[in-house]
């Protein structure tokens, strides 16, 4: 493997699966070939005392992604002018970027200024949300044509890539998150936690994510009262933070849900597994929202190895993430009208697969690091 800098601003402890995937991926590789620069937070010097990978942290949050202001030529004059110092200091051959914009923009920079090739990895949404401005599109379309190597997600971010017509010499590898084994596995039965977390006698929906519009837990909370008049014993259960918050709670309020919905904002990960594990059946109801699309969905395969079925969106890589009617199901998510149309017939049966294939292991079988690291490896060389 060529001694490498992986340059995202998205790591840990920075929340969110693009991050955590890094993260797990990058601390399995020789740690002599890998140099991690990350955006600069207190937090982030914090969460770096506890882990002995070669990380830099610097500034590398811009409100500007473009090049048409001075504010976001700024910055990436700044950041291209920190990261071709690093790569010379510590002999670096290959950068790989955490997304094609902005880190894709300072690796082309950086490869016309020293050479170094680089490839970038592309988890759908972005490229899709590029493609709706004309100037970022532009960006995109020379990032790709003169990286190494698109690492995407999934086959369905790859096969919006060429669509697109941003990889025009066969670049796109397809490289899935993985899951850790030893960390997210199944566990009996825990009485004393579902009832602290109130969920005694309950069936348990959980959704783990960020609480923005396209995870589409708006539509199920409003969804709720029709599904209680049907199921009177139904829990949804929010795990996360983000920008609906507020809308959320409202959405609970309005519609006096409190005995059958819950948002946990503030979730440690131990807590975090043992809601994957108690849980009944794991959802994450996402939509495409303009071009706003899940780009894999890390969160269906840890519930998966937690041993629980999941129901997911038809929007973006989730059927990447299952074996379709034997481990879950993918579900038009795309209304409220269409969620409860098809979720309703499912949660009818309370086995809502049919039990021949072990969720767990088809999980893990398909998607233990152990089988993505080598992969990677080889993809990197």
């Amino acid at each position: 493997m060529k001694k490498t800098l992986l340059l995202t601003e998205n790591f840990p402890p920075k929340e969110g699966g693009s991050g955590r995937w890094f993260w797990e991926l990058y601390s399995r590789l020789p740690n002599d070939k890998v140099l991690i620069v990350a955006n600069d937070t207190p937090e982030g010097r914090e969460f770096d005392k506890t882990h002995e990978l070669d990380i830099v942290r610097i500034e590398l949050e811009s409100t500007e992604w473009g090049l048409a202001t001075t504010r976001g030529l700024g910055f990436y004059w700044e950041t291209i002018r920190k990261v071709l110092k690093l790569i010379k200091e510590h002999g670096i051959e290959e950068v790989h970027c955490g997304r094609v914009i902005p880190e894709g923009v300072i690796a082309r920079a950086l490869k016309l200024l020293a050479g170094a090739r680089y490839n970038c990895f592309v988890h759908g949404e972005d490229v899709e949300t590029a493609a709706t401005s004309r100037e970022h599109s532009l960006l995109v379309k020379n990032v790709c044509k003169n990286a190494s190597m698109l690492v995407c997600n999934s086959e369905n971010t790859a096969n919006i890539v060429r669509k697109l017509g941003f990889d025009s010499g066969s670049k796109c590898e397809v490289l899935h998150p993985g899951v850790d084994t030893s960390r997210f596995e199944v566990a009996a039965p825990d009485t004393s936690f579902r009832q602290q977390m109130g969920w005694s006698g309950k069936r348990v929906l959980l959704t783990v994510g960020r609480l923005q519009r396209r995870k589409g837990q708006d539509f199920l909370i409003k969804s709720m009262p029709a599904l209680l008049k049907e199921f009177p014993d139904l829990f949804y259960a929010v795990v996360g933070r983000g920008e609906c918050y507020d809308e959320l709670i409202s959405l609970v309020d309005q519609h006096k849900l409190h005995d059958n919905v819950c948002v946990y904002p503030d979730m440690d990960d131990e807590a975090l597994i043992k809601c994957y594990q108690q849980c009944d059946i794991f959802i994450l109801p996402n939509r495409t929202i303009d071009n706003d699309i899940e780009g894999f969905g890390m969160v269906l395969v840890e519930a998966q190895v937690c041993g629980k079925p999941v129901i997911a969106g038809d929007s973006g890589g989730t059927r990447e993430t299952m074996n379709i009617g034997k481990t879950g199901h993918i579900i038009d998510c795309s209304s409220t009208e269409n969620l409860l149309k098809e979720l309703s017939p499912i949660l009818r049966n309370r086995e809502i697969v049919d039990g021949e294939v072990d969720i767990a292991d088809y999980a893990k079988n398909r998607f233990n690091w152990d089988q993505h690291v080598a992969k990677a490896k080889r993809l990197f060389k």
